[in-house]
């Protein structure tokens, strides 16, 4: 009973002298308050970023303004070169389409990690607007950009969840399926 009673003296006097340790808590590291290892986040899911794609007419690929990154459209870049082409409800199917928002959204990635030198600066997938090319009776356009949505979300977690718009067009440069542009917020 003495110990236990010289124990809570001690006690009582660290905490009113300010010195008691707080209870141990698991402290996180500066890789885990930053999140996954984006990089290492696109080599399990396969994929490899081509070179950023030059403007194919007079603008810029991103402008910053403060913390957001605004982005130029993109359309969908073939791995082996050219672009997916094609009309929506005539030429191409709604996975046609999903394929090329995808394939659009590795292009975008490849404009943010052309941009920051490093995807892992990457706050937040902000805005999407997702252009399909279709024809006029076509309605599936937000199962076409989920092909981007859904990449943003694989890559990026909750942080690729997005504010978003999927329209109809009636027709886009080059004869490209989809084009995407993007806010996203950065370190």
């Amino acid at each position: 009973m003495r110990n236990l009673h010289f124990l809570l003296l001690s006690l009582s006097l660290l905490i009113s002298c300010g010195q008691a340790a707080p209870p141990a808590e698991k402290t996180a590291t500066a890789a885990e308050e930053a999140g996954p290892d984006i990089e290492k986040r696109l080599e399990e899911l396969g994929i490899e970023l081509p070179e950023a794609a030059t403007p194919v007419a007079n603008y810029v690929n991103a402008v910053r303004a403060g913390n957001l990154l605004f982005l130029a459209g993109k359309g969908p870049n073939k791995p082996e070169g050219g672009y997916v082409t094609g009309k929506l409800g005539e030429s191409l199917t709604v996975e046609e389409g999903y394929a090329a928002a995808r394939l659009t959204g590795i292009s975008q990635l490849a404009v943010l990690k052309a941009e920051l030198g490093s995807l892992n600066k990457v706050k937040r997938i902000v805005k999407v607007t997702g252009m399909v090319n279709s024809t006029p009776d076509f309605t599936n356009h937000p199962e076409v950009v989920n092909g981007f949505s859904d990449l943003m979300v694989e890559v990026f977690g909750e942080k690729g969840k997005h504010a978003r718009a999927a329209v109809g067009m009636a027709s886009l440069p080059r004869g490209i399926a989809v084009e995407v542009e993007m806010v996203v917020e950065v370190e």
